[in-house]
């Protein structure tokens, strides 16, 4: 169903594509928007791989739910910093990934997926904790169910 990389002497692993979603705090989460266009939307987001998962906190109505009730299906891309080797050519890794996208009803997974997020970006979990404690009564949180995961190492010269 989804399509073989044609330049797949530059393919990641699957552990460099977990390497990368596990390191990365930012990526594009892209979904079937108002009248059939594309909505891509740069979003935080936690990879969970023990249930191969890709979570993200969200307000409780807007565009991405809309989205989301519409249409589940989702591709998230992600790509880290990467590096110059000699002159100004620029190597980095992405990764896109395929599958279901569903808000996710549980009040603690939503919780926990905003600790997880705030983890990354906050300097001590007390900071977290407040912060969830102010929004928790708008917080929701979706989930992006991995069906397919790609990854290459892109050399732009």
């Amino acid at each position: 169903m989804f399509r073989e990389m044609r330049r797949f002497g530059q393919q990641l692993s699957d552990e460099q594509c977990r390497q990368v979603l596990t390191q990365q705090k930012r990526g594009v989460l892209a979904l079937l928007g108002d009248e059939g266009y594309p909505y891509t939307v740069p979003l935080d987001f936690w990879y969970d791989p023990s249930r191969q998962r890709i979570c993200f906190h969200c307000a409780k109505v807007g565009h991405k739910i809309d989205a989301i009730a519409a249409c589940d299906k989702a591709s998230f891309c992600v790509y880290d910093e990467g590096h110059t080797e000699g002159d100004w050519s620029l190597f980095f890794n992405s990764v896109v990934s395929f599958g279901r996208i569903r808000v996710v009803d549980d009040p603690d997974d939503v919780i926990e997926i905003a600790r997880q997020i705030g983890l990354k970006f906050y300097p001590a979990a007390e900071e977290v904790e407040e912060e969830i404690a102010k929004a928790a009564n708008r917080l929701a949180a979706i989930e992006l169910a991995i069906e397919h995961l790609a990854g290459k190492r892109v050399h732009e010269q």
